[in-house]
């Protein structure tokens, strides 16, 4: 039987970041073989990611990113069964680093950010490993992105909420103020969609149903219902879609009127808005 020593288990968690024990156990197992070992520890995380399939993961780190040149933003959710793993620095440091490959490679979707090239192995074969090194189920559960004139990020205390938002222009003073009173617009506010346009039509049809029982049973004329429930979506607009809400700044103005005090041609192309 080959000898392990400390160094030779030192050596293997620097390169894996398992544990300790689960080191030593694939060292001995693989007689010393590093390679072996490491193939050892990732066969282990295959068989946890197995038996934890039907866990529930709802625990979690939100990361969001934008390039250096402000025209990409993403931002990713990578979950956990526990919040004593989504506290843990090392694995916020993996998500970030998720996240900052996401910039690097201006993935699209969430298919080609598991795809990505990431210390050699894939972004997913990465996540894989972690499970393993964890014991939990972790996974890739949300992954949005955004490519625009002026795109800007926010991560709320804790990483348990993020927002990324894009603007049609990156000429304006002052813009990257604006940017961040935005995410943080997003962040407070939870709009639903940029305008009226961008509603779900279920959505409105919903709002629309529930404005004219409420006028029913308040008592109102039944010629005067669709008009009130009309009037009641056009409130539901106001409240719940980005460029109708009133500024947090200053509820005296919409986020229109304040998009407008900064340029008159500027608005948000988009936005994600990332929970837990």
């Amino acid at each position: 039987m080959a000898k392990i020593t400390a160094s030779d288990v030192n050596a293997l968690r620097k390169k894996t970041g398992a544990g300790m024990m689960d080191c030593k156990k694939a060292l001995t197992e693989a007689e010393g073989n590093q390679e072996k070992a490491i193939e050892i520890l990732r066969k282990k995380g295959q068989k946890v990611a197995a038996k934890r399939a039907d866990r529930d993961a709802a625990e979690g780190v939100i990361i969001a990113k934008v390039s250096d040149d402000n025209t990409y933003g993403a931002v990713v959710r990578i979950s956990s069964e526990t919040d004593f793993v989504a506290k843990n620095q090392d694995f916020i440091d993996f998500v970030t680093a998720v996240a900052d490959k996401a910039v690097e490679t201006k993935a699209a979707n969430a298919d080609e950010l598991k795809a990505a090239d990431m210390n050699g192995r894939t972004v997913e074969e990465n996540i894989l490993d972690q499970l393993g090194k964890i014991g939990e189920k972790i996974e890739l559960v949300e992954f949005q992105s955004i490519s625009a004139p002026a795109v800007y990020a926010y991560i709320h205390p804790g990483n348990r909420l993020a927002t990324i938002m894009g603007l049609n222009k990156a000429d304006v003073e002052g813009i990257a103020t604006v940017g961040k009173e935005l995410n943080m617009q997003i962040a407070a506010m939870n709009p639903i969609a940029l305008d009226k346009d961008g509603v779900d039509a279920s959505v409105v049809k919903t709002e629309i149903e529930i404005g004219m029982d409420q006028a029913r049973q308040e008592g109102k004329p039944e010629a005067m219902l669709e008009k009130i429930a009309m009037g009641k979506l056009n409130k539901f607009y106001k409240e719940n879609t980005l460029l109708n809400q009133a500024f947090v700044r200053n509820n005296k103005q919409t986020v229109t009127q304040y998009l407008k005090e900064a340029d008159k041609d500027l608005t948000v192309t988009e936005f994600y808005r990332l929970a837990l």
